[in-house]
């Protein structure tokens, strides 16, 4: 009986082992829910108390608005306007925050990539902006337009990627000329939510014609929902300059996302403590808010900030800090009490992708997590505070990415997966799980499959050359851009897109406005 019996289950087993090599493990890392329970750092009262504060500090202190429209609109809507300073009555504040959507759909290239910001979900994008690239073949060097495009693939290439963020700034391609060139890589290259940068009315105005005329949009449809994102972020302590202002107005009057970032860095362009850093962050994030409702009331915006402290020995900036944990818990809390959608920050200030490089991106990323951000900018790659995007980084950083993806996914607990039948009355006292009809069925899928991370013992480890994580990261980034996937698209929309970017460049691009 006991061979019989064995018969069976192996037949069973069998059976099951093919039926799970033959279908691929299921994953969901495009519409993400954050499953952890928001902390806080501050109490209930504390928070209020900062809010009121930061709407005492807009009344009484003003902020300094660089741009005559921006001005304009903020008199219009009953702001005290003298010379360049903006005093904004706390009713102004409160409508505006009324007005604002509390969940906005941003439209990607293709349906299945649409994203959804509100409170409670969850997006990453890699590291953005910086000026150099490195990787381990190529070295530290100054951002190329070959770096963006293959930024652009490799974040294309990850899913727990839901947004195109500007990654690199590709130095080789005339200023005039930039917004041509990463608009057609983004649209080329990726189907994903893309990025434009607020760098004055006519490349703002430019990218938006590329954008629609690609998708095959009419103005309308383009303006009803978000088809782009920008960031803006204000001049610490309390400014607004051109370009960012100008963005801000441009986006809201065209229905496009703003999200708004103030970068206050305590004891430098913020007070010294976390409490008043994230005043300070607030109370400007509510000025670029309150403008965008005034330019078009229920535009899309989300709130946002990225607050870390300095090496008071160097006057660096410093990421992944505990101060930096409590900031964007601080954050989170302020955001809540807004309703709105919010965005925040990991990174690094390491000069390599080591441990250092980890640590600080894995503590600034659980503070987001805890905090309850919406968005997650400079969740992989970001290296030197932001002076350069790493190719390994990135690659380590989206299997710590890929992770809280499968933390985030809703653990199951039926008769299956409790597993009475197919596993605890298949195994005697002393024995052991592999052969159980549960694990045969389950073990090419249940768990998570890293990209990077090798699990082999020593002696194995050994004979397969001994390669540490930065190496086989490399190996990884550059199998991905060897097979140069890219999205379907249809060769006339291309064709279109590259002649108007002929064209434009014939006449000399658009200049940004500073």
């Amino acid at each position: 009986m006991e061979q019989e019996s064995g018969t069976r289950r192996g037949r069973r087993g069998r059976q099951g082992a093919r039926a799970a090599e033959a279908a691929p493990r299921p994953v969901e890392y495009r519409n993400l829910i954050n499953t952890f329970p928001p902390m806080a750092v501050f109490s209930d009262d504390q928070i209020a108390a900062m809010h009121d504060t930061a709407l005492k500090t807009l009344e009484d202190l003003g902020m300094k608005v660089l741009s005559p429209e921006a001005r304009r609109l903020f008199a219009q809507g009953g702001a005290q306007v003298t010379g360049e300073m903006v005093h904004l009555g706390r009713d102004m504040v409160e409508a505006a925050l009324a007005s604002a959507p509390k969940s906005i759909t941003g439209r990607a290239g293709a349906r299945d990539r649409d994203i959804t910001l509100e409170l409670g979900r969850l997006v990453f994008q890699p590291g953005a902006g910086a000026p150099h690239a490195t990787d381990l073949k190529r070295g530290r060097r100054p951002g190329t337009g070959r770096d963006f495009r293959e930024l652009v693939q490799l974040t294309q290439h990850f899913d727990v990627f839901q947004m195109m963020p500007p990654l690199i700034e590709p130095q080789d391609i005339p200023t005039p000329l930039r917004h041509y060139f990463t608009m057609e890589a983004q649209l080329t290259l990726s189907d994903k939510f893309p990025f434009i940068f607020s760098r004055g009315t006519p490349q703002v105005m430019e990218s938006f014609e590329m954008l629609r005329d690609f998708r095959g949009l009419s103005d309308d449809t383009f303006a009803a929902e978000p088809q782009c994102y920008t960031i803006v972020n204000t001049n610490s302590p309390r400014t607004l300059d051109l370009p960012m202002a100008r963005g801000l107005i441009d986006f809201a009057c065209m229905g496009q996302l703003s999200i708004v970032t103030p970068f206050t860095l305590m004891g430098a362009m913020a007070p010294i403590t976390v409490a008043g850093a994230i005043t300070l962050s607030h109370a400007e994030a509510l000025a670029a808010i309150t403008l965008t409702q005034l330019a078009r009331p229920g535009a899309p915006v989300c709130y946002g900030t990225f607050t870390s402290n300095v090496d008071m020995k160097t006057g660096a900036p410093a990421f992944g800090t505990p101060s930096h944990f409590q900031a964007s818990l601080a954050a989170g809390q302020l955001a809540r009490f807004t309703g709105l959608p919010w965005r925040s920050a990991a990174g690094s200030a390491s000069n390599l992708n080591d441990v250092q490089a980890a640590n600080e991106n894995q503590m600034g990323l659980w503070g987001c997590l805890m905090a309850g951000a919406t968005v997650v900018i400079h969740a992989a790659g970001w290296l030197e505070g932001g002076l350069s995007v790493s190719y390994e980084k990135l690659i380590s950083d989206v299997e710590v990415l890929n992770m809280i993806a499968e933390l985030c996914a809703v653990a199951q607990a039926g008769t299956d997966e409790i597993g009475f039948d197919n596993a605890l009355s298949q195994v005697e006292p002393s024995g052991h799980f592999f052969a159980a009809p549960q694990t045969m069925e389950r073990y090419a899928t249940e768990f998570y499959q890293p990209i990077l991370h090798d699990y082999a013992n020593f002696g194995t480890w050994t004979e397969r050359g001994a390669e540490d994580a930065s190496t086989r990261a490399t190996a990884i980034w550059e199998g991905i851009l060897a097979a140069d996937a890219r999205p379907e698209i249809d060769g006339a929309r291309i064709e279109a897109l590259q002649s108007f970017i002929a064209h434009k460049t014939a006449q000399g691009g658009a200049p940004p406005e500073s």
